[in-house]
């Protein structure tokens, strides 16, 4: 026994503290995929608050509790705080199986405002977070070692530096695109427009920027514009992610189309795999039903709505004109597409993932052509010359000329 200030004491043997883990390269990669998976649907919270709030404060709480532990685990490397980590990377990948492929939060796909530049950005979140599990579980079972060598740690950089360096790439871009709805769109000087909803397809909002002549006094003709990007990629603002994804400037002529009396209505539609394929029709037939219906309030003739694309936004805007409805409530009375693809051949990556994700009845040439309103094919993509043909054949006037202000102009004004 021994004796304490006069008195005896049970013997406590010392508490060995296990030696930290050090920040190899398996760990920091682990955690900066961590980091990212965590940050993408951090970023889609807004987004998903303004639709309910339940959901928002579980994406919100997931998201947190990663990032806690991420910080954990830089902060003081252990294998505790790195079993930590797993939990947190598993919490986030069983979020997303449940709302994903699932479907269990059955009130809307919270994932959607994450998806509305990138239609995979939610798949994106879910890689990371598998990244991420391995690797912390994989650290946890490790034994320490203080000291390893210096060719085993140079050997070990080199291995795993081209997979961080992807990890941080795809968690910045996933970020990005998640949180593009934060950011108002830039307005033109020569524009006086807004923002609206005009659809709400399984509960998501979709937007539409409207950007208005000024006042003339008798309703204004609408041009209907639709961006590009495969059905994978873009959204309706000119400029950030969406328009540097797809390619697309349209502001020039949407400046000169607004010079010349027009309305343009810029819209979103729901991109795939998120949604997949007849979404993106289903959505633009939506908006022009909803500037039908909301004419007289927004000052436009429903009878001179015109539909624009480019890219596969042109493929879309072609299939307004020819895959028509019984109704008649989403025809349009002019198309122009330019650059698009009139059948997909799997030239370019978003020509492929079109392929992959819409097939054949995305082409026009799916089609019957007869009945069909007039139409600009300009800068032609794959198909669009048979295309062109197939319409001429039919009777439908069609136009070459790039000038789609002036095309539209002189056939809806």
């Amino acid at each position: 026994m021994k004796v304490v200030d006069g008195q005896r004491g049970a013997y406590r043997p010392a508490v060995t503290v296990p030696p930290p883990l050090r920040r190899g390269p398996l760990l920091v990669t682990a955690a900066f995929a961590a980091l990212g998976a965590a940050l993408i649907p951090a970023a889609a919270v807004p987004g998903i608050w303004r639709i309910w709030q339940l959901y928002a404060m579980l994406f919100g709480a997931v998201a947190a509790f990663e990032l806690v532990a991420v910080f954990a685990v830089l902060g003081w490397p252990t294998r505790k705080t790195a079993r930590s980590g797993a939990v947190a990377a598993a919490a986030g990948l069983g979020l997303w199986v449940v709302s994903r492929p699932l479907g269990l939060l059955a009130r809307f796909d919270p994932w959607q405002p994450a998806d509305t530049v990138v239609g995979f950005t939610d798949y994106v979140a879910a890689g990371l977070q598998v990244v991420a599990l391995f690797g912390f579980l994989v650290v946890a079972r490790r034994r320490a070692h203080p000291r390893p060598s210096a060719p085993r740690r140079v050997f070990a950089w080199i291995v795993l530096f081209p997979v961080l360096l992807l990890v941080l790439a795809t968690g910045a871009a996933g970020t990005v695109a998640a949180a593009d709805g934060l950011a108002s769109p830039r307005p033109s000087t020569l524009l006086e427009g807004g923002t609206v909803e005009y659809c709400r397809p399984d509960g998501v909002p979709l937007a539409m920027d409207l950007a208005r002549p000024r006042a003339s006094g008798r309703p204004a003709p609408v041009a209907l514009y639709l961006h590009g990007g495969g059905f994978v990629f873009g959204n309706r603002k000119p400029t950030g992610p969406g328009a540097l994804l797809t390619g697309s400037r349209p502001g020039p002529v949407r400046d000169a189309l607004v010079a010349r009396g027009f309305v343009v209505a810029s819209i979103d539609y729901r991109l795939a795999p998120a949604a997949p394929w007849p979404s993106a029709l289903t959505d633009a037939r939506c908006a022009v039903r909803f500037l039908k219906a909301n004419a007289a309030a927004l000052g436009i003739d429903p009878a001179r709505i015109a539909a624009w694309g480019t890219g596969t936004g042109g493929t879309l805007a072609s299939l307004l004109g020819v895959a028509r409805e019984a109704d008649d409530a989403s025809t349009v009375r002019a198309v122009a597409a330019v650059g698009a693809p009139a059948k997909f051949t799997g030239t370019s990556l978003p020509e492929r993932a079109a392929v992959f994700l819409a097939r054949f009845p995305a082409s026009p040439l799916s089609y019957p052509a007869a009945g069909a309103p007039p139409f600009l094919i300009a800068d032609g993509g794959p198909g669009s010359a048979e295309f062109a043909d197939r319409l001429r054949t039919a009777g439908v006037p069609v136009t070459a000329t790039p000038d789609v202000a002036a095309f539209l102009a002189e056939t809806v004004s």
